[in-house]
């Protein structure tokens, strides 16, 4: 009836016209709207990104919705941002986001939403329950269409946002649903502003839409240095995870982004909690309490995050993937297109370059994500094994999310993707040999218990 493989932990995607078809999305619209009716959800909204399935996908999409009796306003191609800001403000009990995000353009998906708080985990779960056993509650629901949102969404942030100089700027909009957004609304502000590939275009024609991969923004790194820009930023495909170049050409990663607003943030709200994922460096968490503030390690994905965020009341957060969350002066989901305005609200305020605005931290090497193939069946399982063994050893490991180890010069980190068959891993220390020599030993352990 729908395979199984699709439903993953903070969304569902898969492969268009073998995974999703409109057939898929029209029970998965069943499944979502009796998951919702059943908590006495009636209102939920929903929107697509450029991709080219997405249209089809959305229609079927609703009509399984209509027929459980839920109330569905259409918002249109939008940003997954501003489908967040269009439950808030319309304040519907539900929302649906038709994306594959920064994945490659044969693939769809969706991400569902309780009020602003991401259906995920055993939730995704649940919904696929109903539908392999054909649990749907009926009823006839209405359909409207919106088309004040982006006005909206556009207003809100440029009211947010207050520069103290101008500031020149390069986005790479990565062809998907955030480009219509972007410019427009940092030219308001008072940027300068060039723009490559913010027309969205489903077939993703000038590269891959991830601005968190440095071979994806080789066109937006030439282009800062060419026109003399201070920064280049840049959006993935729907447009909930930022990528940003300083004016150097060097790529900041997700934790140097979150670093920088954390500690513009620390200057007024000193004591707060911030979030970073098990993959930051600990230049992060370092600073944090260096500039008064309280870190804290948690789970990677932006579900888990926006949870935690919630039941903690806690304004600033963010994880090396890019999605960085502010409920500080905004609404507290991962907005890309609103923290490249903030982050350029900081640039403002200084002359001092953006490669020079962690220059003070220690020098750290460490490696890029790395995977080891393991089965959906074992990879949590191994990671336990690895996990105990080096407990057993009387090493300082945080098991928050598979197993990070930290060392007086450096840190292991070894977990389970949620989302694919592979083992994460991830290594920092003071020195290159240092690295290689705690990469050895995590690695080491895992062939020794595979």
């Amino acid at each position: 009836m729908v395979n199984p493989n699709i439903f993953r932990h903070y969304d569902i995607r898969g492969v268009v016209d073998k995974d999703l078809t409109e057939e898929t999305l029209y029970l998965i619209g069943k499944g979502y709207g009796t998951y919702l009716k059943r908590l006495k959800g009636k209102t939920v909204v929903i929107g697509g990104d450029a991709r080219l399935s997405t249209p089809a996908f959305k229609k079927s999409f609703i009509k399984g919705m209509l027929e459980t009796g839920l109330e569905v306003t259409d918002i249109g191609m939008c940003a997954t941002p501003v489908l967040y800001f269009a439950i808030w403000k319309l304040k519907t009990d539900g929302g649906i986001m038709i994306t594959a995000s920064h994945n490659p353009a044969e693939y769809n998906g969706i991400k569902m939403n309780h009020g602003l708080q991401s259906v995920y985990g055993d939730q995704i779960q649940e919904i696929l329950h109903l539908i392999q056993n054909e649990d749907f509650e009926e009823g006839e629901g209405s359909l409207s269409q919106n088309d004040e949102m982006d006005e909206a969404y556009k207003d809100y942030i440029v009211k947010n946002i207050h520069l103290e100089r101008k500031v020149k700027v390069v986005i790479d909009g990565g062809n998907g649903a955030g480009g219509p957004y972007l410019p427009e609304i940092l030219r308001k502000i008072g940027c300068e502003v060039k723009e490559l590939y913010c027309e969205p275009d489903g077939t993703f024609p000038n590269h891959h839409p991830d601005p968190t991969v440095e071979k994806y923004m080789t066109d937006l790194i030439s282009e800062v240095k060419s026109s003399d820009a201070e920064a280049g930023l840049g959006l993935d495909g729907d447009a909930d995870r930022i990528g940003v170049i300083d004016e150097t050409g060097k790529m900041l990663y997700g934790d140097q982004i979150l670093n920088i607003i954390a500690r513009d943030f620390l200057k007024n709200n000193p004591g707060e909690k911030i979030i970073g994922d098990v993959k930051c460096s600990k230049n992060l968490f370092d600073d944090i309490k260096k500039y008064g503030g309280i870190p804290i390690m948690y789970k990677t994905g932006h579900a888990n995050i926006k949870s935690k965020m919630q039941a903690e009341g806690l304004k600033v957060s963010g994880e090396m993937s890019g999605h960085v969350f502010l409920k500080d002066r905004y609404l507290g989901f991962d907005d890309a297109i609103y923290v490249c305005a903030r982050f350029v609200e900081i640039m403002s305020k200084t002359d001092q370059p953006v490669s020079q605005f962690l220059a003070d931290q220690p020098k750290m090497y460490n490696t890029p994500e790395l995977h080891v193939e393991s089965t959906d069946e074992d990879k949590f399982k191994l990671v336990a094994r690895v996990r105990d063994s080096f407990v057993k050893e009387g090493y300082d490991v945080n098991d928050i999310d598979g197993m990070r180890i930290t060392f007086d010069d450096g840190w292991a980190l070894c977990r389970a993707s949620n989302t694919t068959p592979v083992l994460v891993l991830r290594f920092e220390a003071e020195t290159e040999e240092r690295l290689a020599e705690i990469k050895k030993l995590v690695e080491d352990r895992i062939a020794e218990l595979k």
